[in-house]
């Protein structure tokens, strides 16, 4: 199982429909996925249909020792959800007892659940408790990244916050970078990605995922990519961001 942070402090970048559209087209290449809805303001569930989401989520498992399994959701063939729940926003007011209280999701996980392929945290746009709690139980971390200076400095910040819990993980962090809602056009695009490819070798996913009106359309109904528009091209795109992620195949 493969625990996998989506995560950037800069808001805007696509990381909930990252985290929905990629989850469910890796459920579609065979592989067991469960999402868990780490923002507070629970974007991913309604992202999934869930518009009226269970009270309870991953905020039990944090906050009251609650299992995984306990409060997971079906949601598609091989693709389980683990909500927010009401209270997740109450972990942050626990800031003030330090590093033990970022290891709640880890020791989370740790109590136990069904055996998944892959977990992927869909990470709030900050850099409070809860995404400290996110780099701490993730094996991986998946940034995106738009084709603009703004998100080459967003980028910087989260390096920044990266190597700060460096020192308070026992194990390796391995780091990845996807290029999201990129405007290929653009001459400013494409000098942010050369810059990106020369300061991340081997570390930027090869597909790139497209500014696109309709992966702003997905939320609104309550479906992904491939149930909204099964033969667009952003649906292509994210079946071969899947294909790449599964292989690891990086832009050269």
């Amino acid at each position: 199982m493969k625990l996998v942070a989506v995560i950037n402090q800069k808001g805007g970048v696509g990381k909930t429909t990252i985290s929905a559209n990629l989850g469910h087209a890796l459920s579609q290449k065979g592989k067991h996925v469960t999402l868990v809805d780490l923002d507070p303001q629970g974007q991913l569930s309604a992202s999934l249909g869930l518009f009226r989401p269970p009270s309870h989520g991953i905020d039990e498992v944090m906050l009251n020792g609650a299992t995984v399994d306990s409060v997971n959701v079906s949601t598609r063939e091989s693709l389980m959800l683990v909500p927010a729940g009401v209270n997740l926003g109450g972990v942050e007011k626990h800031a003030s007892e330090g590093v033990k209280r970022a290891l709640l999701l880890k020791q989370g996980f740790e109590r136990g659940m069904n055996d998944m392929d892959y977990v992927m945290i869909d990470c709030p746009p900050s850099s409070g408790l809860l995404m400290a709690n996110a780099i701490m139980a993730a094996d991986e971390v998946l940034i995106p990244v738009t084709g603009d200076y703004l998100g080459l400095n967003g980028l910087a910040h989260l390096l920044s916050t990266l190597k700060q819990f460096e020192r308070l993980r026992q194990r390796p962090l391995e780091r990845h970078v996807l290029l999201s809602r990129l405007v290929a056009r653009r001459r400013l695009s494409k000098e942010v990605v050369e810059k990106l490819k020369n300061h991340f070798p081997g570390k930027i996913l090869a597909t790139t995922i497209r500014e696109a009106a309709v992966l702003a359309e997905c939320p609104g109904a309550g479906r992904t990519i491939f149930e909204y528009r099964p033969n667009s091209v952003s649906a292509k795109e994210f079946t071969t961001l899947a294909e790449d992620f599964i292989e690891g195949r990086m832009m050269s």
